[in-house]
């Protein structure tokens, strides 16, 4: 891969391309690289901002709301200025101003099983940080069966957890971790139960971590295991997660490449 960064982004990513593990060459990598980000709220905030800082190079942003006064508890990308805004165009009005020379691409919609397909096939790896189970098991079915990466998180009132999921790398998916029965599972909403704003950027922080671990083959994935935050406690733990072969969604597809590959 040629080191052909421009002095501008010399400047911008120094301090990524002091470290001896990204350099120069994963510095071109992430500016190469394509995301993601389902959800534009609490989750997506942190994420994308990260991301964008980074240098990913093309960060696409799905989420069909608008900007309410409610959501700046927590939600970063936007302001009150914005207030009535989509989420999306807002989003795209912090990312390029945090950085000009990344693409923002912007989907206006909700994910469903038309759209899904499409949207995802354009991207390496998906970040889901969105509020309903009906939309994290479509993103899942849809990272399986296109054979990519996804990292979800998700938050309530002072917890979060955070995963990764790649199972034609090995490991399980989101629904061997949490597999339907009768139906979609019903979960309480921000809106319903409140949640801490600083938690999300926790997670969210977290979840921008891991994207960039995977884009850039570093360290240790947290595919196979389950990390959980409780912000009351300040206590992480991790469990594992075993991959189940009877799962609807990943059940037959076999590993074809390491996790570092």
């Amino acid at each position: 891969m040629p080191l052909d960064l421009t002095e501008n982004e010399i400047q911008r990513y120094s301090r990524n391309i002091l470290l001896p593990e990204v350099g120069g060459t994963g510095q071109v990598r992430l500016r190469e690289a394509s995301v993601l980000i389902v959800g534009a709220g609490g989750l997506g905030s942190p994420v994308a901002c990260y991301l964008a800082a980074a240098g990913v190079g093309r960060i696409g942003i799905v989420d069909h709301d608008r900007v309410e006064l409610s959501n700046l508890q927590r939600q970063i990308l936007h302001a009150t200025d914005r207030v009535g805004m989509s989420k999306v165009a807002s989003a795209r009005h912090m990312l390029k101003a945090l950085n000009p020379d990344i693409k923002i691409e912007t989907h206006e919609t909700r994910l469903t099983p038309a759209n899904a397909s499409d949207i995802l096939a354009g991207y390496d790896l998906v970040c889901d940080g969105c509020d309903n189970f009906e939309t994290r098991y479509l993103v899942n079915e849809i990272c399986v069966a296109q054979r990519k990466t996804l990292i979800s998180a998700a938050v309530l009132r002072f917890d979060g957890q955070l995963s990764t999921f790649h199972p034609h790398k090995g490991g399980p998916c989101y629904e061997c971790l949490f597999p339907r029965v009768d139906g979609t599972p019903n979960a309480a909403s921000c809106g319903e139960a409140g949640i801490f704003g600083a938690v999300t950027g926790v997670l969210g922080t977290l979840q921008a971590t891991e994207a960039l671990k995977e884009l850039l083959k570093l360290g240790e994935s947290l595919a196979g295991r389950l990390l959980l935050w409780n912000a009351l406690e300040t206590r992480f733990t991790t469990i594992t997660i075993d991959r189940d072969p009877a799962c609807p969604v990943c059940g037959g597809q076999e590993r074809y490449e390491s996790p570092r590959d």
